[in-house]
């Protein structure tokens, strides 16, 4: 089995006087061999996971899903499988289950017992979310908690997968996503398993009258201070004496982007500053800017500028 995970930096929170864990991204290979190493139960820890499980084989055995906190399953397969190929489980009875076509959703709760079983190849991306974090969702919303979700299986949910497609290049390559980044995708997926499995009635969220200047000033100032990206949305939020739900819609109404997306045009920005002022080769660049290696560094340059560092400094710097 080859194995990598990410786990982002650590940081605090602002309803819990526990520590929240940094969420964390894990992507599991399965070899020939290694398919019969797979264990028959597969224990979740209490933080946000991003886990990807591909197998060109299938499993041995049916793997049984736990979790240490009350959380939610979403399974999303990368690829189609052929009818009776694939078989899930909750409450211990078979769900109808047929072909399966590539990005549909399975949505269930950990107090159900999901188990899954492949006999050929797979690719699948699973989030873990605890219920703690869809509670403090609800409750920012002015909802109360919801106890009871659907269930759901090949759910064709659009949002899911065009979240899973935008997020899968970079879980896929080490180091570049940091824990701002998956504190935010994590919020943008619980407001949605909220209002389409939770029964939360689609509404506009309360709007956010934006930040006040002391708080926008400790906001930059500790995003600054972390442009590697290894800083909580839970501690900016925390810092500002706000929820981290309302945290992110009023620094976005202020700023127009999300935390996350103005600390990369920082680092870019950083990034321009260097490649005009300086011979700097482009991988000192990368380091110094805050990227995990220079391919990021190139990856994310382009998508934003439109051009690779090393033309855009031909193109600007002074001769």
């Amino acid at each position: 089995m080859v194995k990598y995970s990410v786990p982002p930096g650590h940081g605090g929170g602002v309803r819990s006087s526990e520590t929240p864990l940094a969420p964390s991204v894990s992507v599991f290979q399965l070899t020939e061999r290694s398919r019969f190493n797979v264990p028959a139960v597969w224990k979740n820890g209490k933080n946000f996971t991003i886990t990807r499980l591909q197998s060109p084989f299938g499993l041995s055995q049916r793997i049984v899903k736990t979790s240490a906190v009350k959380a939610l399953l979403v399974s999303v397969s990368l690829r189609s499988i052929p009818l009776g190929g694939y078989q899930l489980w909750a409450d211990a009875k078979r769900l109808p289950m047929s072909y399966v076509p590539a990005f549909r959703s399975n949505v269930i709760d950990f107090d159900a017992s999901p188990a899954c079983w492949a006999d050929r190849a797979f690719d699948f991306i699973h989030y873990h979310v605890p219920r703690e974090t869809l509670n403090d969702i609800a409750d920012d919303l002015d909802f109360g908690p919801v106890c009871e979700y659907r269930q759901a299986a090949v759910e064709h949910d659009l949002v899911v997968a065009q979240m899973t497609r935008n997020i899968l290049p970079f879980i896929t390559r080490e180091n570049e996503l940091g824990s701002l980044a998956l504190d935010q995708f994590q919020l943008a997926l619980g407001a949605h398993l909220l209002q389409r499995y939770g029964g939360i009635a689609r509404m506009q969220p309360p709007k956010a009258g934006g930040l006040a200047k002391w708080q926008r000033l400790r906001a930059i100032e500790l995003l600054r201070e972390n442009l590697n990206g290894d800083v909580r949305l839970g501690d900016l939020a925390k810092e500002c004496g706000l929820s981290i739900s309302h945290f992110a819609r009023s620094f976005k109404a202020v700023f127009g982007v999300s935390s996350h997306q103005w600390l990369i045009r920082q680092r870019i920005d950083l990034a321009k500053a260097l490649l005009t002022q300086t011979r700097l080769p482009l991988s000192e660049v990368a380091a110094q800017s805050e990227f995990g290696d220079q391919p990021a560094f190139t990856r994310t340059f382009h998508r934003i500028v439109g051009a690779t560092p090393g033309h855009w400094r031909r193109a600007h710097q002074p001769n």
